[in-house]
């Protein structure tokens, strides 16, 4: 399941007035009417639309829960990586080879990089979920804690609905209101909805076609740049200075085959910029980030799931199993917050206290690691906690 840290913090201008949430859920739902109205839809259309619309707990339970943040890339890419996935992609691969040849064409996005979405977002369509979209999304905007992300999306349903291809009693998919099979929130769905199957009508639901175009023409609306990579596994040098990697160290690749960082398997691309990725730091897997790999944080904000469908598209396209290495023990939840508290309280911005190792969190980790002479690979360990 696509997991909704922030995607694209989404705004329709005219829709801005009304923004508000909380409050009585039945006030809530006729002001969401009073906007529609507004917005130019028909009264009768409105109202067939949000005739059953209605609070879901479990999509908030789920919003609350979303503990697979928590693993570490070595534990969530072994656990969603398997081998019945990886011999799906190669049968999907075939099975599409038209519909990849047509985006390859007219969108320059690699066959695996939606593979990987395909197969960790729904398992290739065989798990869409089965929250009603619009309940999802209506409950998740009259909750206050992201309303300027989910009230768009409840407008852009309806777009759908006016357009035949949202039925707001069936149409269901994640907690988190996105649809289909590559799982898309209503709005990406306005934007880039792709008739791959030429049927008259864009369905990310039943149609693979529709679904991965679609998926493509988002990817290359974020940035994608066509016949570039995105992640390669490498082998770093002890002797790096390890201050200079992470994703907010980018240098020519040639700079890093100076410092002797060399691709494992392949060549590095010449040309290109990118940065040096120590999901577990400086003894675990090494990557190169390039250019296209920045793309992915606009599909999912978990460095994790990034990193881990990034390398999930390589394997897919035919590089070997990445070398684990013998990373140092992370932390425990509790070990996590208590750190990012420490950090915090240094001066550092690490988001929310929520134990997850995020880009925020890691970024502070590395300068406190600098600071205090510990090798500076954005690892949290129990040495740092303990120095912190």
């Amino acid at each position: 399941m696509r997991h909704l840290t922030a995607i694209l913090a989404l705004s329709l201008a005219p829709h801005a007035a009304f923004a508000s949430c909380g409050g009585n859920f039945a006030d809530f739902v006729a002001g969401l009417k009073a906007e529609a109205r507004a917005g130019g839809h028909p009264a009768d259309r409105v109202e067939r639309f949000f005739a059953d619309a209605r609070q879901d707990p479990k999509v908030l339970k789920a919003d609350r829960a979303q503990g697979v943040f928590r693993k570490s890339f070595i534990e969530f890419s072994r656990a969603v990586i398997s081998a019945n996935r990886m011999q799906n992609g190669q049968r999907k691969a075939k099975e599409y080879a038209s519909t990849f040849q047509k985006i390859a064409r007219d969108y320059g996005v690699s066959p695996g990089v939606l593979l990987a979405f395909w197969a960790l977002e729904t398992d290739y369509g065989a798990v869409q979920g089965d929250f009603n979209t619009l309940n999802a999304l209506v409950t998740l905007a009259h909750d206050c804690r992201r309303p300027d992300l989910f009230r768009p999306q409840i407008f852009a349903a309806l777009e759908l609905y006016a357009r035949g291809d949202f039925d707001p009693a069936r149409t269901k998919g994640a907690w988190a209101g996105e649809i289909g099979m590559v799982q898309m929130l209503p709005d990406d769905i306005l934007r880039n909805g792709v008739d791959g199957d030429g049927d008259g009508h864009v369905s990310l639901k039943t149609s693979a076609p529709d679904a991965l175009m679609s998926g493509a023409k988002m990817l290359k609306g974020l940035g994608w740049q066509a016949g570039e990579p995105w992640l390669q596994e490498v082998v770093v040098p002890e002797g790096l200075d390890w201050s200079k990697t992470g994703l907010n160290h980018e240098l020519p690749v040639s700079d890093w085959a100076r410092m002797g960082v060399k691709g494992r398997s392949a060549p590095l691309a010449a040309g290109l910029r990118g940065a040096i990725l120590l999901p577990m730091g400086r003894k675990g897997p090494a990557f190169i980030a390039y250019p296209n790999f920045r793309v992915y944080f606009e599909w999912n904000k978990s460095f994790v799931y990034v990193t881990t469908a990034a390398y999930f598209a390589t394997r897919l396209e035919g590089t070997p199993v990445y070398d684990p290495g013998n990373p140092e023990p992370g932390l425990t939840d509790g070990e996590m917050k208590s750190l990012q508290k420490a950090l915090a309280a240094r001066g550092h911005d690490v988001g929310a206290i929520d134990g997850i190792l995020g880009e925020k969190t890691r970024e502070a980790v590395q300068k406190e690691q600098a600071r205090l002479g510990l090798p500076a690979d954005a690892w949290p360990t129990r040495a740092l906690l303990g120095r912190l």
